[in-house]
């Protein structure tokens, strides 16, 4: 009898972060195929491209040609990713000021506190 494996399909979200922590992993700059093989050549090298692609788009990474290729660098660490996913949506929709107080009202109280230590402090300087 021989042995089935069956790999679960993930998702594009998934795929992403994976990526994204292959690539913050890196010492430097890296190509797709150190990528692909970093993530133990599961994915295709297509797959990794078009990952890398649509990643290049949403400005979660930057690339910088290096001869007849790409190198890759992550754009931001993962909170930097987060905030521009929130600044985009905010983009998005005309009435901003509602969107942020239905954000802000739905905060719990230890995130409300510190959002408002936050705003309370010149950028640079934490709380004393």
């Amino acid at each position: 009898m021989t042995e089935h494996r069956q790999r679960s399909r993930r998702g594009q979200g998934e795929l992403e972060a994976l990526v994204l922590t292959a690539l913050r992993e890196a010492e430097g700059p890296a190509t797709a195929g150190w990528v692909q093989e970093h993530l133990g050549g599961d994915l295709a090298y297509t797959t990794v491209i078009t990952i890398l692609t649509r990643l290049l788009a949403k400005g979660a990474v930057t690339r910088e040609r290096t001869g007849r290729s790409f190198v890759w660098t992550p754009a931001s660490d993962q909170a930097g990713l987060a905030a521009h996913k929130m600044r985009k949506v905010l983009d998005g929709e005309s009435d901003r000021q509602a969107v942020l107080a239905s954000f802000v009202t739905g905060l719990g109280p230890d995130d409300e506190r510190l959002l408002r230590g936050l705003l309370g402090h010149p950028r640079g300087q934490g709380e004393d």
